[in-house]
């Protein structure tokens, strides 16, 4: 007996998901003429009945959402830094309130990202942070998966975006401790984007720059830290000694991740160095740690929680085929908040360590 053929089988066959199959079929989303045009020639090929598709339309979704995340960088793990856990958080609210399931993994290349959303047939995805470029995401949304990506900063203007204010982040932490006084601000960041990705910490340094030039304070190249950085603990705690021992007339430092500010902060107090009395420390991401440190972070705060749910919304929106009037591009405020780790510009004696 002849197998009946499948909504699995046309996805299959046109080297798309499912999610399109049904978008193709109930005329809804945003499928691309040439992809509409490949699913029915292989729903006439396979001898599909779309009249039966639409009656089962609930009973063929998966019911799944993917969410990319970069790896930490160490074996493939997943990232340890809080920042995620709250992102992810967000998302599955809004999940939950769809009967929708997150299924969560940590890529490296864009090729994986690719064979993951065919192999699970998703109905949607969110890729946060940095991307392989435009060629590789040109290559995902072939598929044409409803598709968002967070902190992404990608120039498409047809993408689905949601991000941070970057830019007015890095002025506020900059501009903060110019108020304080402080004019020798080292900064502490992963790469700023000289392979020509303008993303997250490249905006953040825009905005301090932006604040030091308002204030006539030259941008000096040697207190920016980035070499061998990731936002990690460890990396906050080795650029500490860098920090102390070469450039000994700093008075502040921005760490670009609350993350790494734990790490530099619990090398200055392990060298008696008194924060902030000899130096001033600014965190960024506001993470629910920093209150609980010693002395309390102050922070760039992001409602990292509400952007996962921003995330999740706009793509809900995608599936059910709104994208005529949802926004393409949801830009979240930062706030400064004010721990302990910051004060006025005094006269120190910083030990030569």
């Amino acid at each position: 007996m002849k197998q009946r053929t499948s909504i699995t089988n046309v996805a299959e066959k046109a080297n798309v998901s499912i999610a399109t199959v049904s978008n193709v079929i109930n005329g809804k989303g945003r499928v691309s003429k040439k992809t509409v045009d490949r699913v029915n020639k292989v729903i006439k090929e396979l001898g599909f009945s779309p009249s039966m598709a639409a009656r089962n339309l609930k009973a063929i979704s998966s019911h799944m959402i993917g969410v990319v995340v970069p790896t930490l960088g160490h074996k493939g793990r997943l990232h340890a830094n809080p920042f995620y856990w709250d992102l992810v958080s967000g998302i599955e609210e809004g999940a939950r309130d769809r009967e929708f399931h997150v299924m969560l993994t940590s890529v490296v290349e864009g090729e994986e990202t690719f064979s993951f959303v065919k192999e699970r047939h998703l109905d949607g995805l969110i890729v946060v942070g940095g991307y392989e470029g435009m060629k590789s995401v040109e290559h995902l949304l072939s598929l044409d998966v409803p598709c968002v990506f967070v902190d992404s900063y990608l120039s498409n203007p047809d993408l689905y975006q949601v991000f941070l204010d970057d830019k007015a982040g890095g002025y506020m932490a900059a501009e903060h401790l110019t108020k304080l006084g402080h004019k020798r601000i080292a900064v502490i960041t992963e790469d700023r984007g000289h392979r020509g990705s303008e993303g997250v910490n490249y905006n953040r340094y825009l905005g301090y720059k932006k604040a030091l030039e308002e204030e006539g304070i030259p941008v000096e190249e040697e207190l920016i830290f980035e070499k061998d950085v990731t936002t990690s603990a460890g990396s906050g705690y080795k650029v500490g000694r860098e920090v102390l021992a070469k450039l000994d007339d700093v008075t502040a430092v921005i760490t670009f991740s609350d993350i790494m500010a734990m790490g530099l902060m619990k090398y200055l107090n392990e060298h008696h160095i008194n924060i902030p009395h000899d130096i001033s420390v600014v965190g960024f991401d506001g993470l629910f740690f920093t209150e609980y440190m010693s002395p309390s972070l102050t922070t760039i705060y992001q409602d990292t929680v509400r952007k996962g749910q921003e995330a999740m919304q706009l793509l809900l929106d995608q599936i059910d085929g709104k994208n005529s009037v949802v926004k393409r591009k949801i830009v979240l405020s930062p706030e400064l908040r004010v721990g302990g780790s910051t004060a006025p510009l005094t006269k120190k004696n910083l030990p030569n360590l």
